[in-house]
């Protein structure tokens, strides 16, 4: 018998830099403080800041100051796919830490399918050694262009049954606006 989902947090933004990242490392450690399991994830992350994890994969650095505020070791999981910028126009895509292609924007948007079934179980194996997870979005889950390509936002909501708080960054000016928004052209469904 498959064990219930636990309980999720996912923090989405009104764009990159709205402060997900300390937000859910400080979730974790809350968390952790309070006797909980406590586990971070995030599906996909754009960064040249990689952590390289004891058994020499790489994963985002953040997910792995998550995974020590929460009081564990980083794992490729939490973080299964990394997009390690080359130039402006390509990135290294890393599945599950190790290389998996190097492509551009365009050609990314094509591995969605090579993609989720690794993000769908890394999720489901942390959640199975989890009380509570915290999971991390990236930029905007609002934005029509990706909606069908999301790999990040609302379909890891969905995926994880997770509550969803979107987060703004006020220091950037028009944070009200940018809320208003988003929740505006989010779909209803």
């Amino acid at each position: 018998m498959r064990r219930a989902l636990p309980p999720a947090i996912m923090l989405q933004g009104t764009g990159s830099h709205a402060g997900k990242t300390v937000l859910a490392a400080g979730l974790c450690r809350l968390l952790a403080r309070g006797g909980l399991r406590v586990l971070p994830f995030k599906s996909q992350n754009m960064s040249n800041n990689a952590h390289v994890t004891a058994d020499g994969c790489e994963m985002g650095w953040a997910q792995a100051m998550q995974a020590e505020a929460a009081g564990g070791a980083p794992r490729v999981e939490m973080n299964p796919v990394l997009l390690k910028p080359e130039a402006d126009d390509r990135s290294q895509v890393m599945r599950l830490g190790r290389p998996f292609a190097t492509v551009n924007a365009r050609e990314y948007y094509r591995l969605g399918r090579a993609l989720w079934p690794a993000i769908a179980a890394s999720y489901r194996r942390l959640a199975g050694e989890a009380d509570a997870m915290v999971i991390e979005g990236a930029g905007n889950p609002a934005e029509p262009n990706l909606r069908r390509r999301d790999l990040a936002n609302m379909r890891v909501a969905r995926l994880a049954r997770a509550r969803v708080v979107i987060v703004g960054d006020i220091d950037r000016g028009g944070v009200f606006a940018s809320l208003a928004g988003t929740m505006a052209l989010l779909p209803r469904s």
